[in-house]
């Protein structure tokens, strides 16, 4: 066969040029389209820029940071408004009603129970409550069932509660005070998404073990530090009534959370030094497993001391492996759940939403008035 004529290589070699070209036009499309969806940056989702990752031990948290600051100052906090007396909580029994005309002598709300309290809003500010926070007292300690906004001069509020101190139903006052303290996200989610006081129980009493399993094979992942055998020691030693708080501030359990939180807490601020951060994505290894966010980073400050600590908490209770979960996986995490929805409404107080999809659960609050606002978003993967 004779050589191959010229001109026939020079039409080949122009071909392949030009998709060669093609190809890059198309890639520098599609990465365009992936900018301007993310708001023109690869580390931008849903109006928040992902921050470097933050990593101790087997926690790694993702710092959120955005651009525009809303302002959230209208809002009181559960902790602050208890610790001032703006807000009182009781059991059912003790609180005091007035009739539904405003007239005659008051009446009581009822018994006590297990999973109601009943909430009063004194102050000049709607009140803010988060899933998984801690009341103190009463007859026994509980957490916030699931996100809502108390609107203030309210009439009192019958509040839908779990119990996280099961051994105990006495109580020489009826009022409760700041638990300063939310639950670690494995009792989050029994709460928030399962509502299923028998689960918080059992995630309570068995820190993640429910998660445990998922963490890592036996080749690769460590004993966890908050073990079933340390939780048990920690009941026995410093929480016969197996209050959640007792268990996890025993010196048996509380030390390594405070390590954990301390050495984070040190790098975060380091991290994020002049950023305005309004909440986090949180990975235990290389699962990439919660995250909350804020309308603004002054109330995601105000949360942040307790929700690290409970972040320390999940981390502790599950086996420590050597994987870390990556921008993309923060990315996918973060992405827009598309399954069933449920919705509660309070009109011209704030709209409850959730929606799952698989294994995936995304929560969201907002408020109403003055003006529509999102104030918490929250996403799980979840164990049960």
């Amino acid at each position: 066969m004779g050589p191959r004529p010229k001109n026939t290589v020079s039409g080949i070699l122009a071909l392949t040029v030009l998709a060669f070209a093609a190809g890059v036009i198309l890639m520098t499309n599609v990465d365009m389209n992936v900018r301007a969806a993310s708001g023109g940056d690869e580390k931008s989702v849903r109006g928040w820029r992902i921050g470097e990752p933050v990593t101790y031990e087997n926690l790694t948290v993702f710092p959120l940071i955005t651009s525009q600051q809303i302002d959230t100052s209208a809002f009181a906090t559960l902790d602050e408004a208890l610790a001032s007396g703006d807000a009182v909580v009781t059991e059912q029994g003790s609180a005091i009603r007035r009739t539904r005309e405003g007239q005659g002598n008051p009446v009581y709300s009822g018994a006590a129970q297990v999973n109601q309290l009943v909430l009063i809003n004194h102050g000049k500010r709607p009140l803010l409550l988060l899933a998984g926070e801690v009341v103190s007292g009463g007859k026994q300690d509980r957490i916030i069932g699931k996100d809502r906004i108390v609107p203030a001069g309210a009439d009192p509020l019958p509040l839908s509660v779990f119990c996280v101190e099961h051994g105990r139903w006495t109580g020489s006052s009826s009022k409760f005070t700041a638990g300063q303290t939310i639950v670690h996200p494995s009792v989050r989610e029994r709460a928030a998404v399962d509502e299923s006081q028998t689960q918080v129980w059992a995630a309570v009493q068995g820190g993640a073990r429910s998660s445990a399993s998922r963490a890592g094979s036996a080749a690769t992942a460590a004993r966890p530090v908050i073990s079933p055998e340390a939780v048990d020691s920690a009941i026995a030693s410093n929480a016969p009534t197996m209050s959640y708080k007792r268990i996890y501030e025993s010196p048996a359990v509380g030390k390594s959370v405070e390590e954990l939180a301390g050495q984070m807490q040190r790098r975060f601020e380091r991290a994020t030094k002049g950023e305005a951060v309004v909440g986090v994505v949180v990975a235990f290894g290389g699962e990439v497993a919660w995250s909350d966010a804020f309308a603004s980073s002054t109330l995601f400050e105000s949360y942040w001391p307790k929700l690290l600590r409970s972040y320390a908490v999940e981390a502790l209770s599950r086996p420590s492996t050597r994987e870390t979960a990556s921008l993309d996986d923060v990315r996918d995490f973060l992405r827009a759940a598309n399954g069933r929805v449920r919705e509660e409404t309070e009109p011209g107080v704030y709209r409850w939403r959730e929606r799952t999809e698989g294994q995936t659960a995304e929560i969201e609050l907002e408020a109403l008035e003055p003006k529509t606002v999102k104030l918490h978003w929250l996403k799980v993967l979840r164990n049960s």
